[in-house]
């Protein structure tokens, strides 16, 4: 249970997030009642509530609080059941997304750090987060299809099986490397049709082969 004065500093720190991108009632809810300082390193945890992208283990970036806001805007969450994270990190968006569906499946290639967002999520009471070490671009069949499908990570191309894992009508919203540059992308299949639409530049770290034990 949040105090009372985490609960106010929680709530100032969805304002400002929602002074900058635009938040429906359910996500802003989301933003107020998932305390970032429980993903952020204990060192930086004095910059928990600022709006910036802060170090984590393994060279990996827990994301700005505005990067989590507008890839969780642009997944459109509201009506979907179950959603698929590649590169769960911190675990701080999958924790997000645990207020919007009502199953998260989050991927992570990095052991450490995987051990590390399950603590988290059992120290929140965090029950429908379920967790997988593997290579994400693989996606996680066995629970497909996906009504939506998160990259927390760039890549140059999404893998055609995580399309095929992917709900009709269901949304897939990735950094998509374009040269030197990212661009926040969304995808949208319609039966066996795949549209896409570029939003906005980004920086993500790289997707990366393989598992790290």
């Amino acid at each position: 249970m949040l105090d009372h004065a985490k609960r106010i500093k929680l709530e100032n720190f969805a304002d400002e997030i929602a002074s900058e991108v635009p938040l429906t009632p359910a996500i802003y809810r989301a933003f107020a009642e998932i305390d970032r300082e429980i993903f952020v390193p204990q060192g930086f945890r004095h910059w928990a509530y600022r709006l910036d992208a802060l170090p984590i283990k393994a060279d990996q970036w827990i994301s700005s609080p505005l990067t989590v806001a507008k890839m969780t805007v642009y997944l459109e969450p509201e009506g979907a059941d179950n959603v698929l994270e590649i590169g769960c990190g911190s675990g701080y968006q999958a924790a997000i997304l645990s207020r919007l569906f009502r199953r998260v499946f989050t991927i992570e290639r990095i052991d450490t750090l995987l051990k590390e967002a399950k603590a988290r999520f059992k120290a929140l009471d965090i029950h429908n987060i379920h967790t997988r070490l593997d290579d994400g671009q693989r996606g996680w069949r066995q629970y497909a299809p996906f009504d939506r499908i998160l990259f927390s990570a760039s890549t140059p191309a999404v893998p055609d099986t995580l399309f095929e894992q992917l709900a009709d009508g269901g949304i897939l919203v990735a950094p998509i490397e374009q040269g030197r540059e990212q661009v926040i992308t969304r995808f949208v299949k319609e039966g066996e049709s795949v549209t896409s639409e570029p939003l906005e530049s980004c920086l993500f770290v790289p997707v990366k082969d393989g598992i790290e034990q």
